[in-house]
């Protein structure tokens, strides 16, 4: 299957799939293909391929299986982390164990959803990740969950040492909004898409409780994120 090399619309979700079951990505992409808010920018069917994909312009949404016929979709998942900063990453795969889903949500994904939904609900997952959402299925929530509540037990403490609060490149955006540039110059500046900072955006809003630029910079300053 060939990905589309059309130039993409700025507004459509580029997504690219790491996946070797030919059925399912078939699928996948026909679905990709008819729908309006996005474009398929890119597809490979290795572990190899994968790694050679992130080589070349990033798009907004990895979808990566984890069972691929030369290693672990995992290793994708930790290079696309490091190289496409901006990319919402999401496994669709059959492994549902804990020790897979805890080692992906580690990587970096931020989804996680078992082969057992169709491919336009996966479509629908697809829009919920690139909006900053963290979309799993049910049987995975509940594995998190549990993994969570003993680590708690196990430490003797309410919650693990928390990661910093922004992203180096979401405080660059931040940074930036406070300089008072608007969205489509922060992507010149950034050399991004306008979707991508707007999704920078709404991580921002999200992790700082806030809905608007005058709260998120009031809440960062706050918080010593930025200088007073």
């Amino acid at each position: 299957m060939e990905a589309d090399h059309t130039a993409p619309e700025p507004s459509a979700i580029h997504v690219a799939i790491v996946e070797d079951d030919p059925g399912f990505l078939d699928a996948l992409g026909e679905v990709l293909r008819t729908t309006a808010d996005m474009r398929l920018t890119g597809a490979a069917v290795t572990r190899a391929e994968g790694l050679a994909l992130l080589e070349g312009p990033p798009s907004d949404v990895l979808v990566v299986d984890l069972g691929l016929p030369d290693g672990s979709g995992i290793d994708v998942i930790h290079a696309a982390a490091r190289q496409w900063t901006a990319c919402s990453i999401m496994v669709s795969t059959n492994f549902g164990d804990e020790k897979n889903v805890m080692r992906s949500i580690e990587a970096g994904a931020a989804g996680y959803l078992l082969k057992d939904s169709s491919p336009a609900r996966i479509v629908d997952e697809i829009r919920s990740v690139a909006n900053g959402g963290s979309p799993i299925s049910p049987i995975i929530a509940r594995q998190i969950l549990v993994r969570l509540r003993q680590d708690g037990v196990e430490s003797g403490k309410p919650e693990a040492a928390s990661a910093p609060l922004l992203s180096a490149r979401e405080k660059e955006v931040l940074d930036l909004i406070t300089k008072g540039f608007k969205t489509q110059e922060i992507a010149t500046l950034m050399n991004l898409s306008s979707f991508t900072v707007r999704t920078f955006v709404r991580r921002i809003y999200s992790k700082l409780k806030v809905t608007s630029k005058a709260e998120a910079i009031y809440e960062a300053r706050t918080l010593g994120l930025l200088p007073r």
